[in-house]
């Protein structure tokens, strides 16, 4: 019986499902709807969902969804590529409730299709171009929206101005997102707030606003968020507002330059008092923090980045409910955690401030989970008292802080930290301990922290450490050998110590980023080759030690690999070519080594390569014009000290990224091209980088593990460290010929010029004077001639100057910057005098006072003899001429004839021309 009655019921599920199945295979789209979707895809590229003579239904359409009856209610194209217009054939979707095509490349001319869309209360156009619409607002007024993203839709300038009593339909809008456009005037959104009070949401952040939050935002009584991040808004808030629904409040990274407490006094009378979040941040806020009991539902609180000095003692005592706290990098003096109330604060940073004291009641943050108080100029020594109830933290940090930690060697903590940053603070000189009882500890960050033994082998052991930064310490001992795939690390730090002996293969094996520089490792990096083609390892730091031997020609399994440095080692013989098939790879660095031949021509494959540094070696060859044909992302480029020769491929001013060119000490022969001014970032004057004049060139933020470079810096060998800052040219120590090319002169943002110990000739160009940005200025040692241009005392930040022998004459330039430098700037200049070498010979066009001479000329023949004999003249032949016409009659007859034919031939031919004219115009 039972056995029937189960039979009778999964029959009747069988039946049931295939019912359902059958029905829901008979759902068939509107034809009208779907010719609709046809006509639209038609006319817009990179959208192919079928055909007029496509059997499938609609509805099975990516992004297209239906109802029952088979009407289209939802649209989703978004993060499609698309490209086109739309056309108003979406119009025909009466019962289209949602719309997203966010993220594509539509133009969009005209919104006016919505207002036929009675259903549509969803609209999604952000990341498309909306420039064209003039007026957006009033498109969209006719229509029912309840949520409305035009993010990032290129609106500019203010909010068109409309009728808003005309236009009551969007009374029901709830959501609305216009972030990241160029919109100006907060003031304009006034008309907009008229018939908008029941948004719950608005987000205006990363626009241009300006000016004070406007008052008409007292028509928002339902806002729950309120987002204007990212703009120029300053002052305050204006009064009478009545968001009583507001939960979360951020105009951070603005201008708000009015005292906190009186921008809290207003917020606390307009705003909802069941705020949970404010963020202030990166603002000019003043003062100090007030009383904001009233906030008695406050969570997060952020002010970080502002010019706060301090805070009330009584401000946060009722606020039971606070639980993360942001006042980092203000200006906070003293003790700020000398009271009590503290029982729900979970996340404090104080970061950035002055606090020099431990606080008192740091031990009684008993719920805290994350505490932030690096760099506060803290003072003292944290002891197990200060630590002990605090049974909830995660996060630690008191980086950066001249503090000492002196806690027992077999103290037990009672938490267990995830992150510990305790950078610049003593430890030392054993390695803590109580560390190894910190099971979950992911990051390990004790750099400066003053350990000199050797490393414990429990450390390697914690396998839950991903990221590991020990440098800068005087550990010793050699590295160690991981033994299980269980320790393995995002990031390793080992730099500048004393560890020694090889390195394990291990370390290869289990790290991401492995930093071993400056150290005393030694031995070859064959193991390299024992890698698997599943390699992570993204960053290989090991310059500064002592390894040996030849580079290992298995790079292929490094395929991921950015950052290859190896400098100031030992290593020779010939780069391997497998160097070619890195092309990730964005540093190699393989300076002063002893690596001898040619540069492999497979490095032309490492396309992303930004530097590339081989100085130092023994390479031999001529400069590969593919250097600046595919490498043309450089921006360093290093050849320095090697025995390279021919002359520089004028294919080498393809690297409109270079910001540092070094060819100095090679055999290099020829004439210095003259398309320097190629260099796009060397002409720039602006003080732009590669990465802030291109957004897409991400040069340095991955790369802050090697931002440096090797050059003769300021007559001396160094490592420049701000290589953001460092633009400049080093030709020297060649066997160029020919003249300074103009071109040279036209890189205005050139820190650095070095062409000494060449052959070069002509003159210093005049125009030199445009490099305003100039610090040093190396010419020695060639056959320039002609005087030293004015324009060079211009240059004011101009701080070595060369110009030895050379063939230069006159007087050096009066100015304080060229006559600041002694007198080795100018020496082997035989006919060159002036301050700070001997005084010119007198110049006879100069008196004894230094003003020139002036020359008049010898006017004493115009006397009174002159004069007698001008007037004597004028008579006589006055009289020969008038004289001769009265005695002689025929001349006389011959001369007045003349002048009447001349008057006669005058008149005729001036009548002629005025009837011609006069026929012309009547005709």
């Amino acid at each position: 019986m039972e056995l029937k009655i189960l039979q009778l019921l999964l029959f009747l599920c069988m039946k049931l499902s295939v019912s359902v199945v059958g029905a829901a295979a008979e759902v068939r789209c509107i034809e009208r709807e779907k010719q609709a979707l046809l006509k639209f895809s038609g006319e817009i590229s990179g959208l192919t969902w079928g055909s007029e003579d496509d059997k499938g239904e609609c509805c099975d359409w990516h992004g297209v969804r239906c109802t029952k009856t088979g009407h289209i209610f939802s649209l989703d194209l978004s993060n499609r590529h698309l490209r086109g217009k739309i056309s108003p054939s979406l119009q025909e979707l009466q019962h289209l409730e949602s719309l997203t095509l966010q993220y594509n490349k539509l133009t969009i001319n005209n919104l006016n299709w919505l207002s036929n869309l009675s259903s549509l209360s969803w609209l999604d156009l952000s990341g498309n171009n909306l420039s064209t619409i003039t007026n957006w607002v009033q498109s969209i007024a006719n229509s029912s929206l309840k949520s409305l993203y035009l993010s990032g839709c290129q609106l500019r300038d203010s909010l068109p101005v409309f009728d808003a009593s005309a236009n009551s339909s969007l009374s029901n809008l709830s959501t609305l997102d216009l972030s990241h456009n160029d919109l100006t005037s907060i003031s304009t959104f006034d008309s907009l707030f008229d018939f908008c009070g029941n948004l719950a949401l608005l987000d205006l952040s990363y626009n241009l606003l300006n000016g004070p939050i406007p008052g008409s935002f007292m028509k928002l009584h339902f806002l729950g968020e309120l987002n204007l991040k990212g703009n120029l808004l300053h002052g305050g808030v204006h009064k009478p507002l009545n968001l009583s629904h507001l939960h979360s409040l951020d105009i951070s990274f603005n201008k708000l330059n009015v005292p906190l407490h009186h921008l809290f006094e207003n917020l606390s009378e307009i705003m909802s008092l069941a705020l949970q979040r404010i963020d202030l941040s990166n603002n000019q806020l003043i003062g100090s923090l007030p009383d904001i009991s009233r906030f008695s539902s406050l969570i997060e609180l952020y002010l970080s980045n502002n010019q706060l000095d301090g805070v009330q003692q009584q401000s946060l005592d009722q606020l039971s409910s606070l639980g993360s706290l942001d006042l980092s990098y203000n200006q906070i003096s003293g003790s700020l955690l000398d009271f009590g109330g503290f029982s729900s604060l979970y996340k404090l940073d104080l970061s950035g401030n002055q606090l020099k004291k431990l606080p008192k009641a740091m031990e009684q943050l008993y719920s805290i989970s994350y505490l932030n108080l690096s760099s506060t100029s803290l003072e003292g020594t944290v002891t197990e008292h200060h630590l002990s109830n605090l049974t909830q933290l995660i996060s630690l940090d008191l980086s950066f802080n001249n503090v000492s930690l002196n806690l027992s060697f077999d103290w037990i903590p009672t938490f267990q930290l995830e992150f510990l940053f305790l950078n610049h603070c003593n430890m030392g000189p054993y390695f803590p301990n109580w560390i190894r009882k910190q099971n979950s500890l992911m990051y390990l960050h004790l750099s400066f922290a003053g350990i000199s033994n050797t490393l414990p082998n429990w450390l390697w052991n914690m396998s839950s450490i991903r990221y590991l930064d020990l440098s800068h310490n005087n550990i010793s001992g050699g590295m160690p050998h991981l033994s299980s795939k269980l320790n393995s690390y995002v990031s390793v730090d080992l730099s500048y110590n004393n560890l020694s002996g090889p390195i394990p293969l291990s370390v290869f094996h289990y790290s991401e980023t492995l930093i071993l520089s400056e150290n005393l490792l030694s031995g070859s990096i064959f193991n390299l080759c024992t890698i698997s083609e599943n390699s992570f390892i993204t960053t290989l730091i090991l310059s500064n030690n002592q390894l040996d031997g030849e580079l290992p020609d298995c790079w292929m399994n490094l395929h991921i690999l950015r950052t290859l440095n190896l400098a100031n080692n030992k290593f020779s013989g010939k780069l391997p070519p497998t160097l070619g098939t890195l092309k990730s790879l964005a540093i190699l660095h393989l300076g002063n080594n002893n690596f001898t031949g040619e540069l492999p021509s497979s490095l032309k494959n490492c396309t992303m390569l930004r530097k590339l540094d081989v100085g130092g070696n023994k390479l031999t060859g001529t400069i590969p014009s593919w250097i600046g044909t595919r490498l043309t992302d450089l921006a360093v480029l290093s050849l320095r000290y090697n025995s390279f020769h021919g002359s520089i491929p004028p294919k080498i001013c393809y690297l409109i990224n270079i910001l540092v060119l070094d060819l100095s000490r090679n055999n290099i022969s020829g004439k210095i091209p003259r398309c320097l001014n190629n260099f796009t970032f060397l002409v720039r004057n602006d003080g732009s980088s590669v990465l802030e004049a291109n957004s897409t060139f991400e040069y340095w933020e991955p790369l802050d593990e090697d931002d440096n470079a090797l050059v003769q810096w300021k007559r001396q060998e160094s490592e420049y460290k701000r290589l953001r800052d460092l633009k400049g040219i080093d030709l020297s120590s060649n066997k160029l010929v020919g003249t300074i090319p103009q071109a040279f002169f036209d890189l205005r943002g050139l820190v650095f010029i070095n062409l000494s110990r060449n052959l070069l000739t002509g003159n210093i160009i005049s125009s030199i004077g445009q490099l305003d940005t100039l610090e040093w200025l190396d010419l020695s040692r060639n056959q320039l001639s002609g005087e030293i241009p004015n324009s060079l005392a211009n240059l004011h930040f101009l701080s070595v100057l060369d110009l030895s022998y050379n063939n230069l004459t006159g007087k050096i330039p009066l100015g304080t910057q060229l006559q600041s430098f002694d007198s080795s700037t100018y020496i082997g200049n035989s006919q060159l005098c002036g301050d700070p070498l001997a005084e010119c010979p007198p110049d006879p066009s100069v008196n004894d006072h230094g003003k020139a001479n002036v020359v008049k000329e010898d006017d004493r023949f115009i006397n009174q003899d002159f004069f007698i004999c001008m007037v004597f003249g004028f008579i006589t032949g006055f009289w020969i001429v008038v004289g001769t016409l009265v005695l002689k009659h025929s001349w006389r007859h011959s001369y007045f004839k003349f002048l009447n034919d001349i008057g006669d031939w005058m008149y005729v031919r001036t009548t002629m021309y005025v009837r011609r004219f006069k026929r012309k115009f009547m005709s």
